[in-house]
C-alpha cells in the first residue's frame, strides 16, 4: 500500500478549496433522503449543492465532496448497510464471484483471496481480520429495500442503470490499486473512515475500467478522509484509490454507479441505422449501389469522400423531421431496470378499482417506468415489415437479478424479452394523448371507433399502467 502523510499530506490541505467541499451548517443541516419524486431524492442526496450548480460545475467534470458532520444522515447513511449484515446474508446463501470478492491490494496489484463455491461467514470473517483483506458485496440493493428504494429513484431521475457496490475493508488496508471507472460515481460512506486519494484523468469520461500504475499517475489533485454521511462524487475516468487509516476498526461504504455506456456516441450509434432506413426511404442517392468491389479495395479514398457527402444528407434530413430514434438502448433500460419499489416485488402488482369504460377518465401511473417505441412489427418478420408501436414497462422486472450480468428476460429459445404491449401504429395518437396528459377521458381517446378505445383503455389497464381516476354519470 502506498505511503502516507508527507508531501502527500500536505498537498491535501492545500487542494482541499478545489474540492469546493461543501460543509453543512447547523441552519441548513439535511433531513434525510426525500422520496416524493426522482427529483426531490436527487436533490436531497447531494444536499446542499443545487442541482443546476452539480450539473453545471462537476458533472463530467470534477469531484464533488460533501462532508457534513451531522449524525441524522450519518445514522440513515448506516441504516442502508452494515458489515453486522453479512452474517444474515451468507445464511440466505451467496456464492463467491457473483454475490462477494474478497481481495486486497498487495504491490498496487489486486489480490483475489476468492475461496470456490457458496460463502461460508466464518472463512469470510476470518480473510477480513486476519488477512486484511476487503469484502466487496456486488449489487445490495437485492437484499436491502432502501437502497432499492434509492437507485429506483435514480433510475428514473437518470434515465440510465444505477448499480451498486458495497467495500468493507478492515484497518490498514487497501482492498484495489489505483484504477479508474467507466461510471459516474457517488460515494456514500456508511461506516467508520476512509482515506481517499483522487488523480488527474489520463482518459477524460473513459469507456472502461483500467488500472494505472502508481508511477504514471503523479500526485493526488484531491486527498481526504470520508466519514459516516459523507459524499464523494467524482466522473468516469478519475484515477483514484482509498484505503481504510489505523484506528478504525473498518470502513464500509456504497458506491453507486450510472451512465455506463450512455454517451452520445452510444446513443448514434443505436439511433443511425433507424436515420438510415427512414432517409433512404425518400432519398434516392442512398438507394445507389456501392461501387463494384468495394468491399474488396484497400484503398477506399473516393469513397469515403462520397460517404461524407452522404453523411451529410443524412444530417439535411434529420434538421428536417427533426426525429431520431433510440430503439435498443431504450429496450435494454427499460428491460434491465429495477421494477418500481412499493413495499413488496413487483411479481403481486396487478391490475386494480374499476374497469375503465368508454365514460371513464383514465389517467397513467408509473410513468417513469414505462415507454412508447415505434418499430417494424416484430411477430411478422418474414413479411412486409409494417410500423407497429410497441409500450414497453419494467413494471414486473425481477429486483433479485438487477445488473447481475444475468439475462432475466430471456424467453426458452434464448431471445431477450420485454414485458409490454403491441399495438397498431393508428394508436400512436391515442397513446400520445394518455401519456401527455394528467388525465384523458376514453371516449376523447384519438381512435375511429369507442370500441378500439375501450379494448386500448383495458389493454393498459391489465398492465396496470393506467388506472380510472373518475368515473362520469
Amino acid at each position: 500500500m502506498p505511503k502516507k502523510g508527507g508531501k502527500h499530506a500536505e498537498m491535501g490541505k492545500e487542494t482541499q478549496a478545489q474540492c469546493k467541499r461543501a460543509k453543512l451548517e447547523a441552519a441548513c443541516s439535511p433531513s434525510v433522503l426525500s422520496f416524493e419524486n426522482p427529483d426531490s431524492l436527487f436533490g436531497s442526496l447531494i444536499s446542499p449543492i443545487k442541482e443546476e450548480v452539480f450539473f453545471k460545475e462537476y458533472w463530467e467534470q470534477k469531484p464533488l465532496l460533501v462532508q457534513r458532520n451531522d449524525p441524522l444522515v450519518a445514522a440513515y447513511y448506516l441504516s442502508l448497510f452494515q458489515l453486522s449484515d453479512l452474517k444474515e446474508l451468507c445464511s440466505q446463501g451467496l456464492y463467491y464471484g457473483r454475490d462477494v470478492n474478497v481481495c486486497r491490494c498487495v504491490n498496487g496489484k489486486k489480490k483475489v483471496l476468492n475461496k470456490e463455491g457458496k460463502v461460508n461467514y466464518m472463512q469470510l470473517k476470518k480473510d477480513f481480520d486476519q488477512k486484511k483483506a476487503t469484502i466487496q458485496f456486488h449489487q445490495p440493493q437485492r437484499f436491502k429495500e432502501e437502497l432499492w428504494k434509492i437507485q429506483e429513484k435514480l433510475e428514473c431521475y437518470f434515465g440510465s442503470l444505477v448499480g451498486s457496490n458495497v467495500y468493507i475493508t478492515p484497518q490498514g488496508s487497501q482492498g484495489l490499486p489505483p484504477h479508474y471507472d467507466d461510471v459516474e460515481v457517488f460515494i456514500l460512506q456508511l461506516e467508520g473512515e476512509k482515506h481517499w486519494r483522487l488523480y488527474k484523468p489520463t482518459v477524460p469520461l473513459a469507456r472502461e475500467y483500467n488500472v494505472e500504475s502508481e508511477d504514471r499517475i503523479g500526485n493526488p489533485t484531491h486527498e481526504f478522509i470520508l466519514k459516516p454521511g459523507d459524499l464523494l462524487y467524482f466522473p468516469r475516468g478519475t484515477i483514484h484509490q482509498a484505503d481504510t487509516p489505523l484506528g478504525t476498526s473498518h470502513s464500509t461504504h456504497v458506491t453507486i454507479s450510472t451512465y455506463q455506456n450512455n454517451s452520445w456516441g452510444d446513443f448514434l450509434l443505436d439511433a443511425i441505422p433507424g436515420l438510415v432506413f427512414d432517409t433512404a426511404k425518400d432519398d434516392v442517392a442512398l438507394r445507389t449501389s456501392i461501387p463494384r468491389q468495394l468491399l474488396m479495395q484497400v484503398n477506399t479514398a473516393d469513397s469515403t469522400r462520397k460517404l461524407s457527402s452522404l453523411l451529410r444528407r443524412l444530417a439535411d434530413h434529420l434538421d428536417h423531421t427533426r426525429e431520431l430514434r433510440s430503439s435498443d438502448m431504450k429496450k435494454d433500460f427499460i428491460m434491465h431496470r429495477l421494477p418500481p419499489c412499493l413495499g413488496c416485488d413487483s411479481d403481486s402488482l396487478t391490475p386494480g378499482g374499476k374497469l375503465p369504460k368508454i365514460d371513464s377518465k383514465i389517467r397513467l401511473q408509473f410513468r417513469d417506468h414505462a415507454l412508447l417505441s415505434v418499430e417494424p412489427d416484430q411477430e411478422n418478420a418474414d413479411e412486409i415489415r409494417r410500423e407497429m408501436v410497441y409500450v414497453y414497462h419494467s413494471l414486473r422486472n425481477r429486483r433479485d437479478t438487477h445488473m447481475m450480468g444475468t439475462d432475466d428476460t430471456a424467453s426458452e429459445d434464448g431471445t431477450a424479452q420485454t414485458h409490454g404491449l403491441r399495438f397498431p401504429l393508428s394508436y400512436l395518437e391515442a397513446l400520445k394523448q394518455i401519456w401527455s396528459s394528467s388525465t384523458v377521458h376514453v371516449k376523447e381517446l384519438n381512435l375511429t371507433s369507442d370500441e378500439e378505445k375501450e379494448n386500448l383503455a383495458l389493454s393498459l389497464w391489465s398492465e396496470c399502467l393506467i388506472e380510472v381516476s373518475l368515473m362520469l354519470l
